[in-house]
Parts: structure tokens; C-alpha cells; sequence
């Protein structure tokens, strides 16, 4: 439990660090492109007032005008428009114009000038003025955009990186679970065949048939167990089975191995067919594994009920514990390897459950709900099987 509390840690420190990074970035460019459209400002300024002098009719015949000229024109990325009283465009430059729209996308462009700065008056004599209006160059316009695009390639890094970490990890655990079932598979072959040679001697000794038939039970269950970890990692195979059944056998296996306080109940509609792909020994698992932790979860007292129910083409499986509930933060967690909130076991009860129902059945495992002090239930979504017509 400790390690995916720390994991989820460092993934809340690495996002908020994240979020830093880009909000430094938004300040540092927002400060950058401010400067930058201050000094546009004094560019255009100081260009109204190149033309301001230039259309002055009191400038002397002789007075040299070749630095107002090349002041005038010096602006070759500022976008700009000049304007008479009654608003009728005089002058325009750094606007690429198409041939046969070139007086729409001038009242377009003057339309955003106006709305992105005020405009700066020329005055050409005492009674007649014009108006100046520009927008931002193509530049600054991009530069605006930079960090927003440096944080979308930020977190698409990010993003693939945690996904190929991802993928890797699973494939790292589906190994080491395979490698780990195999193992346990074969290491329970060779005390089986042990125990069925004694079981035989036992026979021919004429021992109490009571002692004789529970070791048949407990080395029936060893087989059991040991195939379940044979077919970990091999595609297995789903034959129609009916649910119901499978549900039944394996609550009353574990009704005597349960204390006398924990009661089971199954409800289902008894007209309905309950004949779904499966796998017996793998999904009786999945219905151990449940109830071991409902009972875990209500301290040996308590109620255990399986709700079947079908809807269009799935078959939904709800089972319900009336035991100390479940915190909102563990619903997915609780089924990751390792997680466990007990002091005893590996935690892989409720990590193989939904393997089994996931990856071998193709279906779904989730908590639907759960409550402290009240309960929890866990469901289960299958599949019906297809019907070819």
C-alpha cells in the first residue's frame, strides 16, 4: 500500500512541477512579448511621425529628408494602415493582399487593428488629421503562441513516454507472473504425486474412510490449484458454462472453510439461461479470491451476496460484502499487484481476479460502489454468447 502511495506522490510532484515549468514559461513570454510590443509601438509612433513631417508643406525645398525617407521605410513587418477622417483607408503597408479581394481583407484587417490598439493621430495641418492604426507583426504574433506549443510537445512527451514506460512495466509483470505460475505449477506437481501414492497406501491399510475421503478433498483441491497456475499465461480455453453452477460450487466449497458467521447468498432469475464462455478453474478463482477478501473485509461476520443479472449482450455479476468498506482513493489501486491492506499476503488476490476477468475473459471488474462501516460490491461484466443466424 505504502509503494503506490509513494508512486502516486511523485506523480502529483511531477505534474505540479510540470505545471511550473509552464507557467515560468507563460510569465517569462508574456513579460518578453509585452517589451517587444512596447518597442512596436515607438516604431510606429516614430514612423506616424516620418510621415507626419513628410507631409508638411512647411519644410523647406533645401532641408534634407533622406533619414525621414528611410525612417518611413524602415518598417517592413509591422502591419499598418492609414486612415482619413470618414475612415477611408490612404495608405496600408506589410499586408499581403489577394487580387480579387484586396478592399475586403483591408476593412477586415482595420477591423482588427481597432480592436488590438488604440491609434495614433497625424495631425497634417490645423483643420485635417489622419489615423494610424497597426497590429502586432507576424513575429510577436508567433512568439505569443510559443510556450502554448512548447507545452503541448512538453506533455506529448510526456504522454508517449508514460506510455511506452507503461507498456513496459506490463510487459515485465506479464512475465514475471507467467514465470512465477509455471514455477508453482511444477513445484506442486512432484508433493501431489507424493500425496496420491500415500493416499493409495492409506487405502490398502483400511484407514477411517472419513480421514481417507478429506485427504481425497484437500489433494483434489492441490490439482485444482495447480492447473489454475498451468493456464496463467496460456490462452485458455472458454467453453459455455453455466454461470449459476460455477458460482454454487464454489461458494459451497468455501461455506466449510468460512466461520459459522459469514452467510452466502446467491439471487438470480432462475428462467434465464446462464450459459456463458468460461473458463471453470479460472473464474472459480475469481470468485475465491472475492469472497476471501469480503470476508477479510467483515472480520469473519457477515453477509456475502452474488447478484446475476443480464442486459442485452452481457452478464452482470455483483457481489457484496457487509464488511468495513473501501476508500474512494483505492478503487483502482486495490487491484494493482502488491496492494494490500492487510498485514498478511502479497496482495495479488485482487490483481489475479481481474486478470482473469479482463485479459481471459475479455471482460470487465471494478468497484461499483462502496461505503465505510457498510460494505462494498465489486461487479463483474461479461459477455453472452454470440448467436449466428
Amino acid at each position: 500500500m505504502d509503494i503506490y502511495l509513494k508512486k502516486r506522490r511523485w506523480k502529483i510532484i511531477l505534474f505540479l512541477f510540470a505545471v511550473l515549468i509552464g507557467v515560468a514559461s507563460l510569465w517569462y513570454t508574456n513579460w518578453l512579448t509585452g517589451k517587444l510590443s512596447e518597442e512596436e509601438r515607438k516604431k510606429v509612433e516614430l514612423w506616424a511621425e516620418a510621415t507626419h513631417t513628410l507631409a508638411s508643406q512647411n519644410l523647406d525645398s533645401n532641408q534634407d529628408i533622406t533619414l525621414i525617407v528611410k525612417i518611413s521605410d524602415q518598417n517592413t513587418s509591422i502591419p499598418l494602415i492609414v486612415t482619413n477622417e470618414a475612415d477611408s483607408i490612404l495608405i496600408f503597408k506589410n499586408i499581403t493582399l489577394p487580387p480579387n479581394r484586396q478592399q475586403e481583407v483591408l476593412h477586415k484587417e482595420l477591423r482588427k487593428m481597432k480592436q488590438q490598439n488604440a491609434p495614433i493621430e497625424i495631425y497634417i495641418s490645423d483643420i485635417q488629421k489622419q489615423y494610424l492604426y497597426y497590429r502586432e507583426s507576424y513575429l510577436l504574433r508567433n512568439l505569443r503562441l510559443f510556450p502554448v506549443v512548447q507545452l503541448l510537445v512538453i506533455f506529448l512527451f510526456i504522454g508517449v513516454a508514460y506510455l511506452a514506460f507503461s507498456a513496459s512495466r506490463r510487459a515485465e509483470q506479464n512475465q514475471v507472473w507467467v514465470g512465477m505460475s509455471k514455477e508453482t505449477a511444477h513445484q506442486l506437481g512432484t508433493p501431489i504425486s507424493s500425496l496420491l501414492a500415500w493416499l493409495e497406501l492409506l487405502k490398502l491399510q483400511n484407514t477411517d474412510e472419513t480421514t481417507v475421503s478429506e485427504l481425497e478433498k484437500d489433494i483434489s483441491r492441490l490439482e485444482k490449484i495447480t492447473a489454475r497456475f498451468s493456464k496463467i499465461g496460456s490462452k485458455p480455453e472458454l467453453i459455455l458454462t453455466n454461470l449459476v453452477d460455477v458460482i454454487h460450487s464454489s461458494v459451497e466449497y468455501l461455506k466449510h472453510r468460512s466461520p459459522e458467521k459469514v452467510k452466502y447468498e446467491i439471487r438470480y432469475d432462475q428462467a434465464q439461461n446462464w450459459e456463458i464462455p468460461l473458463n471453470e478453474a479460472l473464474f472459480s478463482w475469481v470468485v475465491e479470491n472475492l469472497s476471501k477478501n469480503a470476508m477479510d473485509a467483515m472480520n469473519g461476520s457477515g453477509q456475502i451476496t452474488f447478484s446475476l443479472r443480464q442486459k442485452e449482450e452481457q452478464v452482470i455479476v455483483d457481489v457484496t460484502d457487509t464488511g468495513k468498506g473501501i476508500l474512494k482513493s483505492q478503487f483502482k489501486t486495490i487491484f494493482q499487484p502488491g496492494f494490500s491492506t492487510k498485514k498478511r499476503g502479497w496482495g495479488l488476490g485482487l490483481s489475479l481476479a481481474k486478470r482473469i476477468v479482463e485479459n481471459y475473459h475479455k471482460g470487465r471488474i471494478f468497484i461499483r460502489d462502496s461505503e465505510i462501516n457498510k460494505g462494498t460490491t465489486f461487479r463483474i461484466i461479461l459477455h453472452k454468447p454470440q448467436i449466428k443466424g
